[in-house]
């Protein structure tokens, strides 16, 4: 395994420190954990994950919060599963179910073929329940009062999407792609494609530009460090630079 760290340190140096979330945090809930444990005056992250998901957040301490942006832009790796057979209004389980519909015809070699035909350029719409801002407004609030607007279609790119395993109404998949990507969108797109619905039910980031989830640490480990330790797993920004 690789190893971007160095060993523990007295002081909390600047730079990015591979966490690997759990399921029910919020991206934000992270970094205050981490910055109230540590007395760091400046932390951040590189690229929410949703509450439900897992895995790889780069979380940005001190002078490292100036290499946000990299992070931001950078493409990302990951593995999910999508349950056909429903839709909801957060194309994900946490929403409110729309439409159910039988998925029992539906076979493994369909699944494959409607994910091929995502891969590539695709034009993707947000969903309502987002963080993106309509009129300094983000959609989810919008959308807590009812009310769906109009989004914009952006460009995104899909180098993997593919198969893993399929067990009815369940398709693991894996995803390689740029940044701004909606899996949760996309799994709408493939349940409508299919004819029966599907939403999100599990997801784990695996990767962020060149820094993989192996590599970082769980939330509760890291608070566990004492802050030598914690400093001793800060990537310094001269090593992210020669590897992002």
């Amino acid at each position: 395994m690789k190893r971007y760290f160095e060993g523990p340190s007295e002081e909390m140096p600047d730079g990015v420190v591979l966490i690997d979330k759990p399921v029910g945090l919020t991206s934000h809930d992270v970094v205050d954990r981490i910055r109230n444990r540590f007395r760091i005056r400046k932390v951040g992250h590189g690229g929410s994950l949703d509450p439900q998901a897992t895995g790889l957040l780069v979380v940005l301490v001190g002078k490292g919060t100036r290499l946000s942006d990299r992070f931001l832009n950078s493409d990302k790796e990951y593995e999910g599963v999508l349950r056909l057979g429903l839709t909801t209004d957060s194309y994900d389980l946490d929403g409110e179910v729309r439409t159910t519909a039988a998925w029992g015809g539906i076979e493994r070699e369909q699944v494959e073929a409607v994910m091929r035909r995502f891969q590539g350029d695709v034009m993707q719409t947000p969903p309502m329940i987002s963080a993106v801002k309509r009129g300094g407004v983000p959609l989810y609030k919008l959308a807590r009062r009812g009310q769906e607007v109009e989004r914009e279609a952006r460009l995104v790119h899909l180098y993997e999407f593919t198969l893993l395993s399929f067990t009815p109404p369940d398709a693991a998949f894996r995803l390689r792609c740029t940044k701004g990507t909606y899996v949760r969108s996309l799994c709408h797109e493939v349940g409508e494609a299919l004819g029966c619905g599907a939403v999100l039910a599990a997801l784990r980031r695996t990767a962020s530009g060149a820094f993989r989830v192996e590599d970082a640490i769980g939330l509760e480990a890291a608070l566990a460090l004492t802050p030598g330790e914690f400093a001793g797993r800060v990537i310094p920004p001269a090593r992210i630079l020669m590897l992002t």
